[in-house]
């Protein structure tokens, strides 16, 4: 088993979380970017760089992927795929993609994306709060035990 994570739109705190867990439980962690990222002197801790463009991370995360992996994405496509392989996926907040209900949030991803297209202000996502933070860590450690 292995982390991955979906790097580029990761925020520091989650990143930071993710490196004292892979210490911590000498588990594995790739992070993947289309850019350098600062990363703590590590065996266990490496980043794949990626070139840009659409979906690149995405696809070589999913080539890379293993069941029973732990995949850390908000990227609700990325997290479908992710699942098909039979790996884990938990997003930043904290919330753990499952089969049953990745449909489902698929469905309401492409509606916001038809809104925002039609000119509709939808907002952005609200801040990383503490309470995210916690549920994160806290959720990442069960999946990293079982």
């Amino acid at each position: 088993m292995q982390i991955w994570v979906d790097a580029d739109a990761c925020p520091k705190v989650i990143r930071d979380i993710l490196f004292r867990a892979a210490e911590r439980t000498r588990t594995p962690l790739t992070m993947v970017a289309n850019h350098p990222l600062p990363l703590p002197g590590s065996t266990l801790i490496r980043q794949l760089q990626v070139p840009k463009g659409f979906d690149v991370a995405d696809n070589e995360i999913v080539a890379r992927l293993d069941a029973g992996d732990i995949l850390i994405t908000s990227d609700i496509p990325l997290a479908a795929e992710a699942l098909e392989k039979g790996a884990r996926v938990l997003s930043p907040r904290g919330e753990q993609f499952e089969s049953g209900t990745i449909r489902a949030k698929l469905t309401m991803r492409d509606f916001m994306e038809t809104m925002r297209a039609s000119g509709v202000q939808t907002g952005g996502p609200a801040s990383l709060s503490p309470a995210d933070r916690q549920a994160f860590a806290n959720r990442l450690d069960r999946l990293l035990r079982q």
